[in-house]
């Protein structure tokens, strides 16, 4: 007759496992990280969130998959060392037999399976990587990298040859950096934070869709999402203490963001005051008789940007409901936008940079004329230094908290 195991030998199997786990990934956005499914996921926001040990982590499931191969990339080669650093206390843990070669700065597994670790500094080192494919791609620091240049580029080296593997690229970074803007263009605008959303255009806001003579025509191409993190994510860190008091010293704009994790600040912000967490809120049906207007900055080459205003008559609360952001748009192709945003709403009237009245010595209707001729009615904005100065400081004050 079999016997089976004790109680008591079941629990020192069970705790002999327990003992045995080499990285548990904390409560909240770091399990999510770990478990998202889009292709392009940006996991931070705040410092100590515990983003780079979980870019490191997150490749660890596919070293199983003799066909995988996989990158890491940072902005130079120095910034790598704490990334290997890393690496190197997990990896030959969790993957028996891997070795780091040190020269190529390269992961292999004993199937076969490995992780490149390298840079990507200038535009043109795009280049050591044309003919190479990947299954798994990570940004370390993604902000540090100026343009989306490489981020669009490395996209293209998305491939496998096998069936068990999904193409992902995921990405950590703070806010702030020479790559701020585009970022938070990318990740953190389109859709709430934590939320999955189809991948947009950068510079129309237009989701990335199939083509119409595609099987797929009309699908998406692939899913983005934005999963925040803060230093109370991380218990390690934040229960200790002294990285918070850290953080809690330095000046107000790096402080919100690197310990509140704010995308809505940056360097020269005209309005630093700006909070995402006061001055926004979530939508709701804006009541009809609520005075509507519209502020046009237009730009052909540039962006133009649309916004479109109520004001709640019980507290004089300004509200932005609506923005517009499109380049290559002539006058008249903007008014057409404008409008086709409006139907059936009652906009009172429209703000439109007063250059745009000018000619500027050509021939023809001005921008403005143009737009207003399409059925889309403006007025001249005041561009005088008084009134400049007079509208921000306005601004102030309906950005400033009334404490009453």
């Amino acid at each position: 007759m079999t016997v089976g195991p004790t109680l008591e030998a079941q629990k020192s199997e069970f705790e002999e496992v327990q003992r045995d786990i080499i990285f548990e990934p904390n409560p909240g956005p770091q399990t999510s990280f770990l478990a998202a499914t889009e292709q392009e996921v940006l996991y931070g926001g705040a410092a100590g969130g515990g983003k780079s040990y979980s870019l490191i982590a997150d490749p660890v499931r596919y070293f199983s998959n003799p066909h995988s191969r996989m990158l890491i990339v940072r902005r130079s080669t120095e910034e790598l060392r704490e990334l290997i650093s890393v690496s190197k206390q997990l990896y030959p843990r969790a993957i028996p037999g891997i070795k780091f070669m040190e020269r190529d700065k390269t992961w292999v597994a004993p199937n076969g399976s490995t992780l490149w670790m390298s840079y990507l500094d200038r535009d043109d080192d795009v280049m050591r990587y044309q003919g190479q494919a990947f299954n798994w791609i990570g940004f370390d620091e993604l902000t540090q990298w100026p343009t989306p240049y490489a981020w669009n580029y490395m996209r293209s080296r998305l491939r496998s040859s096998s069936k068990e593997l999904g193409l992902y690229m995921r990405a950590t970074t703070n806010p702030g950096g020479p790559g701020h803007a585009w970022v938070k263009a990318t990740f953190i605008d389109p859709a709430p934070e934590g939320r999955p959303f189809v991948a947009t255009d950068l510079e129309s806001g237009e989701p990335l869709l199939y083509p119409e003579n595609h099987e797929k025509a009309g699908e998406p191409l692939f899913y983005r999402r934005f999963i925040p993190a803060t230093l109370r994510d991380n218990p390690y860190l934040f229960d200790e203490g002294t990285y918070e008091t850290n953080l809690l010293s330095l000046p107000e704009m790096q402080r919100r963001q690197l310990l509140e994790g704010d995308w809505t600040i940056a360097e020269g912000a005209a309005f630093s005051e700006f909070r995402q967490s006061t001055h926004v809120t979530e939508p709701f049906e804006i009541p009809n008789d609520w005075r509507r207007f519209r502020s046009c900055d237009y730009g052909y080459s540039s962006f133009s940007a649309v916004h479109w205003f109520a004001i709640d008559p019980s507290y004089e609360t300004l509200y932005c409901y609506r923005e517009l952001y499109v380049s290559k748009h002539t006058g008249r192709d903007l008014a057409k936008a404008v409008m086709e945003q409006e139907v059936g709403e009652n906009i009172q009237y429209g703000i439109l940079d007063s250059s745009c009245w000018h000619n500027r010595g050509q021939i023809g209707p001005s921008i403005a004329e143009e737009m207003i001729s399409a059925g889309c009615r403006w007025r001249p904005s005041d561009r005088t230094a008084g009134a400049r100065v007079a509208g921000k400081n306005r601004l102030h004050e309906l950005l400033k908290i009334d404490e009453e």
